[in-house]
């Protein structure tokens, strides 16, 4: 039981670990986005250093890549483990009494947001991958911009971006805060850890949404 329990702990801790380095790259992701919608010059300079640069081609995009397979497999494996170690079946459960519904619903904003980024690689990386190593196509520092508006003409598309954001403020709303518990941040500055992760999952989720609609409604 001991060693169940133990290694129950050791799944939460890296996922919590992971998903920490996740939103690190969101923040990130969305400083360069931003700037889509203030400058396109600006845009196409991040996003050409981004897509050329060794050290983020070749070292800091197969991590991104593996923490993203790493912290979902890793979520789905806890949760199965957890639903099947309840061997004991209350006759009375009220969940919403034990924990909030996103605490108890966090696969099925995961599920939405593993759908997203299957979206986001076939629109971006696998063009981009496409575009660098099958057709040898020649690097054209100002292409970003334009790639980024045509993804954006589609309502249909432009409106599944918006409600995945919407998901993944959810997640993070429960996700986020819990994570500095899972690594055992409690301390007098954990409340204001809580606080600062339920403003970033609500503030970072929504620009996304506002420079998806801005692209959307503009050009």
């Amino acid at each position: 039981m001991s060693g169940l329990i133990k290694s129950s702990i050791a799944r939460k801790v890296a996922m919590a670990l992971s998903g920490l380095f996740l939103v690190f790259f969101l923040l990130q992701h969305f400083s360069i986005n931003l700037t889509s919608i203030f400058s396109k010059d600006t845009f196409n300079e991040l996003s050409h250093f981004m897509g050329t640069n060794p050290l983020v081609q070749f070292v800091l995009q197969p991590v991104l890549i593996f923490g993203v397979v790493f912290h979902f497999v890793t979520g789905f494996a806890l949760e199965m483990k957890n639903k099947n170690a309840r061997a004991v079946k209350y006759a009375k459960y009220n969940g919403g009494a034990n924990a909030s519904w996103m605490s108890r619903n966090m696969i099925y904003s995961g599920l939405v947001i593993l759908a997203f980024l299957g979206l986001h690689f076939y629109d971006f990386w696998v063009p981009e991958i496409v575009h660098k190593y099958v057709e040898f196509a020649p690097e054209d520092p100002t292409r970003y911009y334009g790639e980024l508006l045509h993804k954006f003409e589609s309502p249909v598309r432009t409106g599944f971006y918006v409600i995945s954001f919407v998901f993944l403020a959810l997640h993070l709303w429960h996700g986020f805060a819990s994570s500095f518990q899972s690594v055992g941040f409690n301390n007098k500055y954990s409340v204001a850890a809580t606080k600062f992760a339920k403003a970033f999952a609500v503030v970072i989720p929504a620009g996304f949404i506002i420079v998806a609609l801005v692209l959307h409604f503009t050009h």
